[in-house]
């Protein structure tokens, strides 16, 4: 018998208005304590949260699994891990990122040096998703604390019992005053983002973005937006389809599907089409299952967040299939479990719903192509990816494919695998999102760069005070051209 996964009453608690002004009225009067802390007070509060993680992963996991059945592996995987990781790099680095940073000062204005000071924002609102429920609030909240802010966080609804643990951990670890976090649903969002935040961190779809970028535009808050869209993915005549298959299969179905980075649809060479095909049959086969009794019944599928999830891609699916594309396998879908199949379809063309839009779910779309001016033609006219992935053993081919498309990050001969590296930004560009994270660049989106001239000895720039004329206009002249 399958397993089904929990259903959770639907509860809409009131929206404490005042509880919520109450703590940030008392984070605002905070602010100011948290951003003159040290790095070692700071690094302090990182260490208390990485050993509260350790010790209560596996309530992580079982919580997590109960929102939408992910494998505890995934959980480790991918929320437990890439956050102690980050944990990790920034209690290492935090010290010297601390550091003013000398910068360099014209001619012009010797007898002075310049620096830039890295200071906390201020206030700051995290608003968190619901598909990797911790890792996606973890992150950025600890780029907050490192840079020295306080910080509100609000994680999805659509996830309870990961949201449940998530307030229980912040509640044990930090005072309200320094961070704090309120459960609920839209009207929560809504009172949260009436108040006048100094910066707003969003997870989530570009709707709800627009929304986002409106409110902080009442106070002139600075927004960092985290959103997605149609990730491709660019197998040419060179790529090893076997190791291809293998990780488009994991990327494409990781957590359902349920991934902002994931590859949203392939274009193959016309040359390998029916190879990819054969192999990601092999590869679903042996990830798993060969028949779908035995997929539908595999621990290692994650399902879908809810019904209405569930709706919308199979929908996708079938008015896909409906139109001419084939699945070639998968495309069954369950509802009282929420199972969709990890599904390919061919046959695919760019005006079927299954390319309306981010997938979000467990289908991968396979198109074919004879020129990359096709593929180059497709992306270019749809809104800029998060992420874009390019199989080829071909290196200028690679560097043709960048010449002509954009992207928030890239992967050659992989996917997912630039998330999980701190060193590197994390973040999208237009519609896929604003600004970035990770390690020092989520320490800088939550810091303001504040620019600092030191005049030490008499300046030139008294050669250029009025009244302007005579020699000293002349000379001052002079000066400026020859500095040119």
């Amino acid at each position: 018998m399958l397993e089904l996964v929990p259903a959770v009453p639907e509860s809409k608690p009131e929206v404490d208005v005042s509880r919520i002004q109450a703590v940030f009225e008392a984070q605002r009067a905070h602010r100011w304590t948290m951003s003159r802390t040290t790095a070692a007070e700071r690094i302090t509060r990182l260490k208390r949260l990485r050993e509260a993680i350790i010790a209560r992963r596996g309530e992580l996991a079982e919580a997590i699994h109960r929102d939408f059945r992910k494998p505890a592996l995934e959980v480790e995987l991918t929320e437990i891990h890439p956050t102690l990781e980050e944990l990790n790099h920034t209690v290492k680095h935090l010290a010297s990122w601390m550091k003013p940073t000398r910068v360099g000062t014209p001619l012009l204005l010797t007898g002075s040096s310049s620096h830039v000071r890295y200071e906390a924002r201020g206030v700051v609102l995290i608003l968190a998703p619901w598909n990797y429920p911790f890792q996606l609030m973890m992150a950025p909240l600890i780029a907050a604390i490192a840079a020295g802010n306080t910080v509100v966080c609000k994680p999805s609804e659509k996830t309870p019992h990961t949201s449940r643990f998530l307030a229980r951990l912040v509640r044990d670890i930090f005072p309200e005053n320094e961070v704090a976090l309120f459960e609920g649903g839209a009207e929560t969002a809504e009172a949260l983002l009436e108040l006048p935040f100094d910066h707003l961190f969003f997870t989530g779809n570009p709707r709800i973005g627009r929304k986002v970028m409106e409110a902080a535009a009442k106070h002139l808050a600075s927004v960092t937006l985290e959103l997605g869209g149609k990730s491709p993915a660019i197998v040419d005549e060179t790529a090893d389809l076997q190791a291809t298959a293998e990780r488009l299969a994991w990327g494409k179905f990781l957590n359902g599907g349920q991934t902002c980075v994931a590859p949203d649809y392939v274009f193959v060479h016309e040359s390998r089409k029916q190879a990819l095909v054969d192999a990601l049959k092999a590869v679903i086969t042996r990830f798993y299952g060969a028949t779908e009794t035995e997929r539908q019944a595999s621990a290692d599928f994650s399902r879908l967040v809810d019904t209405v999830a569930w709706r919308r891609v199979k929908d996708l699916v079938d008015r896909s299939v409906a139109s001419g594309a084939k699945a070639e396998v998968g495309g069954v879908a369950d509802g009282p479990s929420r199972y969709i199949a990890p599904t390919v379809l061919t046959d695919v063309t760019p005006d079927m719903a299954i390319m309306s839009g981010e997938i979000f779910g467990p289908v991968l779309p396979v198109m074919t192509y004879r020129s990359r001016d096709e593929v180059y033609a497709h992306i270019q006219r749809g809104d800029k990816p998060l992420a874009l992935y390019v199989f080829s053993e071909d290196k200028r081919a690679v560097e043709d494919v960048f010449r002509h498309t954009t992207s928030g990050g890239a992967v050659i001969n992989n996917v997912l695998v630039h998330v999980a590296n701190p060193h590197l930004p994390f973040g999208g560009v237009g519609m896929s999102g604003l600004g970035n994270y990770h390690g020092l660049y989520g320490f800088r989106t939550f810091s303001h760069e504040r620019a600092v001239s030191v005049q030490w000895m008499k300046s030139m720039v008294a050669v250029f005070f009025p009244p302007y004329r005579g020699k000293l206009q002349e000379m001052a002249s002079r000066l400026t051209r020859l500095l040119e």
